[in-house]
């Protein structure tokens, strides 16, 4: 046996499928032992090889299970064992698991010749190794076996190695393309495995095609008989976080950090941020210079308005600032109902409530506080006040002008006379 190009296989299968050497190692052991039970008829036997990589040489060997009496179920006859088998029943937990006596798979412990020293000593539930002969190359058959079960257990190693690797990419952005669109869902290929973007999970009226390649956010990973159902999403609101994180370096460093994010996908998102740092702007780093960061942000989540707004402690500042581009005049903060009453000019009322009151709802989102916003009416007092005062001035001035042009008159009459 080439063992040197033997080797370089396993590790090229490493390497692609992603999958440790080790679990490649245990894979071929199972396989060979499949084909040594094809090969001498040993079926019922619970049959383990030991491969050695570096000289390709192997050694065979039949595993029983030590047990005691107290292990083993009563006898009855063959029909009732037929019934028995056939339920495959759980023990309880608690209980211990009894079997029925197999020759083939089981050692009685008074049989067992223990070893002289104690601490090797074989006890109830014990596994004892009996070497076996490997006389003869396999034959075509057995061959055949050992690669079915090669090619099963790569491909199931493989879908475990990808469920591993995805699971713990849960909460991340990764970059896909586009590769079907089954009715209303769209499925990604996101590198090693296909993700899927449920209709729920899609931003509202945005268009897919088929090549397009788009930022997806990883929701969850579960199993399935086939392999790994990756869950994407591009609504989910830490999307946006997700995005701001790549975009904005003092995230990274923990210089500026997202403390709430509300969004109505595909139309608007609402961002708290703070900085642990006091000269450090923590708006001005999410905007970056001439907007260049929040600009990269909208344009991957297809044109969706972001406003960024600074996070306070203080429930009223924060309200107040939630509410921007509305100018707020008091906030009111009731704790034990956990409502803030928020009152605004009243020409900044359509502003703080927003299209179909968007702007109110992601603000108590934002900030979980309920929020009832009322209006205040401008005071016109002074100004009446002052529109009285120049109003008189100018008809002083009037009356003056007039009578200066009347003077004249009256000179220029006497001049002539």
């Amino acid at each position: 046996m080439d063992t040197k190009s033997f080797t370089s296989a396993i590790e090229q299968i490493c390497e692609e499928k992603n999958i440790s050497q080790d679990k490649v190692l245990e894979t071929i052991e199972m396989a060979l032992a499949a084909a040594y039970k094809k090969e001498y008829d040993r079926k019922g036997q619970n049959i383990k090889i030991k491969f050695n990589l570096e000289t390709g040489a192997m050694k065979a060997y039949q595993v029983k299970l030590v047990v005691d009496e107290s292990m083993l179920k009563p006898e009855t006859d063959e029909e009732e064992t037929e019934i028995e088998e056939s339920k495959n029943e759980e023990v309880p937990e608690g209980e211990e698991k009894k079997v029925r006596f197999n020759s083939e798979k089981h050692v009685m412990l008074d049989e067992v010749k223990q070893p002289k020293e104690k601490k090797k000593q074989y006890k109830p539930d014990d596994e004892i190794k009996f070497p076996l002969k490997i006389d003869r190359e396999f034959g075509r058959i057995a061959a055949q076996t050992a690669k079915q079960v090669i090619i099963q257990r790569i491909r199931e190693a493989e879908r475990e190695a990808v469920y591993d690797e995805y699971k713990e990419k849960v909460g991340q952005i990764v970059s896909g393309i586009v590769q079907r669109i089954e009715g209303n869902s769209v499925f990604f290929d996101i590198g090693k495995t296909t993700g899927v973007l449920f209709p729920e999970e899609q931003i509202p009226q945005e268009r897919y095609r088929i090549g397009q390649r788009l930022r997806v956010y990883i929701t969850d990973v579960q199993k399935d008989s086939r392999g790994s159902i990756i869950n994407l999403s591009r609504a989910h609101p830490k999307m946006v976080s997700q995005l701001f994180t790549l975009e904005v370096p003092e995230i990274a460093t923990n210089t500026v950090e997202i403390k709430a994010i509300a969004r109505e996908p595909g139309s608007r998102s609402k961002i708290a941020v703070t900085s642990t740092e006091e000269r450090v702007d923590p708006i001005g780093s999410m905007i970056g210079q001439k907007g260049t960061r929040v600009q990269a942000v909208i344009n991957e989540l297809a044109g969706e308005k972001i406003d960024i707004v600074e996070w306070s402690e203080d429930p009223a500042k924060f309200i107040s600032a939630s509410l921007s581009p509305a100018k707020v005049l008091d906030v009111k903060i009731d704790e034990k109902r956990n409502q803030a009453e928020v009152i605004v000019p009243e020409d900044q009322l359509s502003l703080a409530i927003g299209i179909k009151g968007q702007n109110v709802r992601l603000a108590a989102k934002l900030t979980n506080w309920k929020i009832d916003i009322t209006a205040q009416k401008i005071k016109i007092e002074k100004t009446t006040k002052k529109k009285k005062t120049l109003k008189k001035k100018a008809e002083i001035k009037k009356k003056i002008i007039k009578k200066k042009t009347e003077t004249k008159k009256k000179i220029t009459k006497k001049k002539k006379d």
